[in-house]
């Protein structure tokens, strides 16, 4: 199984692929509880500690800010991890999160949260939600004169971001698998083939998609025979799979081992 995209669902659904012993590779979900549930699931993507890490250094070492505010998604098990790991680290590196308040999936308003937010000046703010909802908090941040910078994770990336966020998500950062400017061989082939095929630049969830499936492919040639237990023990063998988001090695939690970078919108 090829699949799925958000945390929440890979791990409603690797709970029964790890059942039924099916091998299922997560292209995109970055909670560290969906690898988890058992030997049988695998992710093609980094994960949610390291991708926290990423930000909170991003933060306090490029960015120099000391002082940060937390907006997460209370329905999302990738927000709220994402949001635990960012705060733990922004404090280790000797920041301060002046305050932590939520939303849920599917909110339109966002002001009482921007408000409280506004009235502990943070420097930063982070929003580790999906483009959706992040366009629109953007907005109504700028509409309140919230003058911190937004960061976030891996779920802003989509054109959509910037055509629900418009000016108001102009400058701010977050945490991506792949970079369009990339220069390898590999990452520059695939979006060439991608634009030419679909009139537009692929985002990390077509690249980690593209991924996902390479390493099912290339298990597939090495795997003894296709019995679910020998495909699962050639995924678990991944090593160096030239994937366009960078070499592709599973550790021993059949989790990759790769960079991360940071993009400014």
């Amino acid at each position: 199984v090829i699949g799925e995209v958000a945390s929440s669902r890979s791990i409603a659904a690797g709970a029964i692929a790890q059942q039924y012993k099916v091998p299922m590779i997560s292209p995109a979900s970055t909670n560290p509880k969906v690898t988890q549930l058992g030997d049988y699931v695998f992710r093609a993507c980094f994960i949610d500690p390291f991708q926290g890490k990423v930000m909170a250094k991003f933060a306090a070492l490029n960015l120099k800010k000391k002082k940060a505010a937390i907006l997460r998604d209370i329905r999302s098990d990738y927000s709220v991890g994402l949001a635990d790991f960012f705060t733990k680290e922004f404090r280790a590196m000797g920041g301060e999160i002046l305050v932590d308040v939520a939303y849920s999936s599917g909110d339109i308003d966002f002001k009482s949260q921007l408000t409280s937010i506004r009235s502990k000046k943070p420097e930063v703010v982070f929003v580790p939600g999906y483009y959706t909802e992040v366009g629109l908090i953007a907005r109504q941040a700028k509409e309140l004169n919230l003058n911190a910078v937004l960061l976030g994770g891996d779920g802003w990336d989509s054109d959509k971001l910037t055509e629900i966020g418009g000016d108001a998500i102009v400058g701010h950062y977050f945490s991506n698998h792949y970079s369009q400017q990339d220069t390898r061989p590999e990452a520059v082939a695939f979006v060439n083939r991608y634009k030419a095929k679909y009139k537009e630049t692929p985002d990390s969830m077509a690249v980690l998609g593209y991924d996902a499936t390479l390493v099912a492919i290339e298990a597939v040639k090495k795997a003894k025979d296709l019995t679910p237990a020998s495909l699962r023990d050639a995924l678990a063998a991944t090593k160096d799979v030239k994937g366009v988001s960078g070499n592709i090695t599973l550790n021993a939690q059949r989790d990759p081992v790769k960079s991360a970078v940071v993009m400014q919108v």
